[in-house]
């Protein structure tokens, strides 16, 4: 009997071992950046996955291309919220990067780079074909880069009614306010531009950019004149299309 008695704590113990192990190995923190990007034939996505396993980082790469609304269906099925029970740590970054059209008889081109994370949206833009000097560059109402002139974007997207102004000003100001930016001697500019008051695709419509468009102006925005700073000419747009 003893013999038995002995058998089955050793089992025991081999199986507490075993649990304590393999719960060792649970993950503890799981970071997922998701990266569209729009192409000339549909969209393509990368899904970076990282997990930290009791300090092993472990990176997974899944790249989706097909059509926008193929890649969308995708995207949300694979980043859908599956660790509630597993008492892990979440991190979200998503990303958008498209192109910028030229507009007014221009030849501006550029690119477009939004990036969301732990609540923060930050745009970053590279721009060149410009006239040297001071630029405006705003989020106007509507994704609609489809008139000649830009204007079919709207006015500045202004989801709580307040008046034109710089960032940030106690007078009030746009949510799409961005600013003035400088091109250089060649013709190009760089704006790097963060904010929370901004994100791609939540609940909150005084919030959430997409469907909305950036356009680059002409002129510099003398961030007093109603109700759109006096920039000038539309001369660069893109919509902000997920």
């Amino acid at each position: 009997m003893k013999k038995v008695i002995n058998l089955i704590a050793v089992l025991s113990l081999i199986m507490t071992i075993a649990c304590q192990n393999q719960a060792k190995k649970e993950t503890q923190e799981k970071k997922v950046e998701v990266k569209i990007e729009r192409t000339e034939e549909g969209s393509k996505a990368e899904i970076t996955t990282t997990k930290w396993v009791e300090g092993e980082t472990i990176e997974e790469i899944e790249i989706i291309e097909g059509t926008h609304e193929e890649v969308m269906k995708k995207v949300e099925a694979l980043t859908t919220e599956d660790d509630v029970n597993k008492k892990v740590v979440r991190k979200t970054k998503k990303q958008l990067q498209f192109k910028l059209n030229a507009k007014s008889d221009t030849n501006t081109e550029g690119k477009v780079l939004f990036t969301e994370e732990e609540g923060t949206v930050t745009l970053n833009a590279m721009i060149s074909g410009l006239t040297e000097g001071t630029h405006a560059i705003h989020i106007h109402e509507k994704a609609d880069c489809s008139s000649p002139d830009g204007k079919s974007t709207g006015g500045h997207w202004n989801p709580t009614f307040q008046p034109h102004g710089a960032w940030g000003s106690s007078e009030g100001y746009h949510r799409g306010d961005i600013g003035n930016f400088e091109a250089d001697n060649e013709g190009n500019g760089e704006v790097t531009f963060a904010t929370d008051q901004w994100c791609l695709g939540c609940d909150d419509e005084t919030k959430n950019i997409i469907g909305k468009a950036i356009i680059v102006h002409q002129g510099a925005d003398d961030l007093t004149s109603q109700p759109s700073g006096a920039a000038g000419s539309r001369i660069s747009c893109a919509g902000i299309i997920r």
